[in-house]
């Protein structure tokens, strides 16, 4: 029964995430991997030394291919704005669960972030210029884990992270998070997608106002 089946790669896509020193973001690949007894999408990959490994359940991939279709008649209609606060979460928020350890073989610990989704204008160099792009990008909240680490020390909390993804990328997000396409793993394995860079978006006309954070 496909509740008794181990978990089965799903595929991968690029995303990016935050530098620790510097500007700009560094381009990732995240593996999605199935779990059937969970009927989740794991997405895996190492950060800052942190190995992640971000569960988005049925209802989640729903709300992420849904955010998408907005963000991107937004982007078509160029109604974005660069003003993070106000759209970290402007189409809505799901609940996640998040495993991660800092090595191989240290603790594995889980905690159940919210995770917001929106979008997000950050830096990208463009033949040795700086300029800003804007990213359909997830928020996940700390959240404190579910285990102490050891007797009697308490827990540790999970730390905030960004996810930017341009729109071909989350296009093939959402075709990894489809239902069919997981139904359809049990009988073979898929590709892997390429990395696309960033999203061009000219700036408004005269007739359009432009907002910038403060």
């Amino acid at each position: 029964m496909v509740a008794d089946m181990d978990p089965i790669p799903a595929g991968s896509v690029y995303a990016s995430l935050d530098r620790m020193i510097g500007r700009g973001l560094n381009t990732v690949r995240v593996e999605a991997v199935f779990h059937p007894r969970l009927n989740a999408v794991a997405l895996e990959f190492r950060h800052e030394f942190v190995t992640y490994r971000q569960f988005w359940d049925e209802a989640g991939r729903r709300h992420f291919a849904s955010a998408l279709d907005r963000y991107n008649a937004d982007f078509e209609q160029r109604d974005l704005i660069n003003r993070h606060r106000r759209t970290r979460d402007i189409y809505g928020r799901v609940a996640g669960r998040l495993e991660w350890q800092t090595a191989r073989f240290t603790t594995n610990h889980t905690s159940y972030p919210i995770i917001e989704i929106g979008y997000r204008f950050r830096e990208v160099n463009v033949d040795g210029r700086w300029e800003n792009a804007p990213f359909f990008a997830t928020l996940m909240r700390p959240a404190m884990s579910e285990e102490t680490i050891e007797a009697g020390s308490g827990r540790t909390e999970s730390r905030m992270l960004h996810m930017y993804f341009t729109r071909a990328q989350a296009a093939d997000l959402v075709m990894l998070f489809e239902q069919s396409h997981l139904m359809g793993l049990i009988g073979g394995l898929p590709g892997t997608q390429g990395p696309p860079a960033f999203d061009e978006f000219h700036e408004f006309t005269d007739e359009q106002t432009w907002l910038i954070d403060s």
